[in-house]
């Protein structure tokens, strides 16, 4: 029986190699170079540019341990910078969407396109255009896997990058699909997660066609209704919602981070709590929420003889997003739990006991309490709106401190923000 639809319903675009190809926008110098990007605190490599894997540096392995190779080879080592792959991923978006208008972000580096009966019909020009679009305007390589469901469009993008030349078109008979599925391992499908694939192993389901033909009545009984869809979806069958709607109200915001040196001082300590808890009072903001619960965490490193892990947690007077209440309440959990002479290594914030702050509940014996939650409200949104316009921090508590601290990230090989700073805007030289 034919199981498999060949219209093209979607595109998956994903950009290569996404952080070593930001890397190399700027610097042209670099092209045809092996790139590695590394993790916070320069730990472990996080993205490999194709002239890296090709020299066979994994993915996830530490720097330290890798520094013999990458010297050897001239391997160009980068710190992770976020702002800058933000700012171009948001350029990407922006020039796909002139061409096919609404686009489903999924990550920073992929998006889905829900193909209109006109794109449908020219399906692989419109994948051409985009390509050359995105490298033209913002100078970053795309690959475009087009098919009949997300799932499917995300095996064509994969064949795309590993067989061709940057599109591949799921557009012929079954047989042929199934035997390029019969050569794709099954944990390369979307959502199929290390767990699940040992589980589909001793089903003796291994490769992507034998997770199409399973049988879905064993699937439903002895996996889940997710993994039921996607072997739907490998059918043919759209069954995944937009990836880009409203998810639901979030219950938890965490903010946590390894320092870049130990620390012993109470008050370096505090101040790296300080930035923690306002970076997650900006998240709790932007999603409209007020917190309740507030958690405190400072651990020393695992490997050191004064090893210690301690939190704290309390539960507000009332519902709150200002961030000088969350501070005060941080700081004195950290009173409470502070230890001296222990190398701390990393600390973190929680938030919990989220509601919206749109159902708030009024204080009917307190109205003045409630105006003054609301024009503290509205000062740390302007807050909020002037650091989103001209940087991160301009805007600061002063117990946040300065930004050459011990507990700062170590980013030591950090490229320029050209996007996003002004004293780092790429100069342009004009030669006769």
């Amino acid at each position: 029986m034919q199981t498999h639809s060949t219209q093209p319903r979607f595109f998956l675009i994903d950009c290569n190699n996404f952080f070593a190809s930001c890397e190399r926008v700027f610097r042209p110098d670099l092209a045809n170079q092996p790139i590695v990007v590394l993790s916070n605190n320069d730990g472990c490599v996080v993205a490999r540019s194709r002239e890296a894997k090709a020299l066979g540096i994994p993915m996830g392995e530490a720097e330290f341990k890798l520094r013999p190779l990458l010297e050897r080879y001239k391997v160009h080592v980068f710190s992770s910078n976020f702002s800058l792959y933000a700012a171009i991923s948001q350029r990407v978006i922006a020039s796909i969407e002139s061409l096919v208008g609404d686009v489903e972000q999924y990550s920073i580096d992929e998006c889905f396109v829900r193909l209109s009966p006109a794109l449908a019909a020219n399906a692989l020009d419109t994948a051409r255009a985009i390509v050359q679009r995105v490298q033209q305007w913002v100078g970053i390589p795309v690959s475009v896997g087009i098919a009949a469901s997300r799932t499917l469009a995300k095996i064509a993008c994969h064949l795309a990058k590993s067989y061709c030349s940057g599109i591949f078109f799921l557009n012929g008979t079954e047989d042929q699909h199934d035997k390029l599925f019969a050569k794709i391992p099954v944990q390369e499908v979307w959502g199929i997660g290390r767990r699940l694939a040992k589980r589909l192993y001793e089903a003796d389901i291994h490769s992507v066609k034998d997770l199409k033909y399973a049988d879905t009545d064993w699937v439903r009984r002895n996996l889940s209704v997710t993994t039921l869809n996607t072997v739907l979806e490998l059918r043919g069958i759209p069954c995944i919602e937009d990836i880009s709607a409203p998810a639901k109200a979030r219950k938890t915001i965490i903010c946590s981070r390894s320092f870049g040196e130990k620390i012993y001082e109470k008050e370096t300590l505090a101040h790296a709590l300080t930035a923690f808890v306002s970076r997650a009072a900006v998240r709790l903001r932007k999603n409209q929420l007020l917190a309740q619960g507030l958690g405190i965490n400072i651990a020393s490193s695992r490997f050191s003889d004064q090893y210690t892990n301690k939190a704290w947690q309390t539960l507000l007077p009332r519902p709150t997003m200002d961030t000088q209440i969350l501070l005060q309440t941080a700081i004195s959990g950290l009173e409470t739990i502070f230890q001296a002479g222990v190398p701390y290594a990393r600390a973190g914030v929680l938030l919990y006991e989220l509601s919206p702050s749109t159902t708030r509940q009024g204080y009917l014996l307190d109205l003045e309490a409630l105006d003054h939650d609301l024009r503290r409200e509205q000062l740390m949104h302007t807050i909020d709106s002037i650091n989103s316009r001209y940087g991160r921090s301009q805007i600061r508590f002063a117990l946040e401190g300065t930004a050459d601290e011990a507990w700062q990230m170590k980013q030591e090989r950090r490229s320029q923000n050209y996007l996003g700073d002004w004293e780092s805007l790429a100069i342009a030289h004009c030669k006769n």
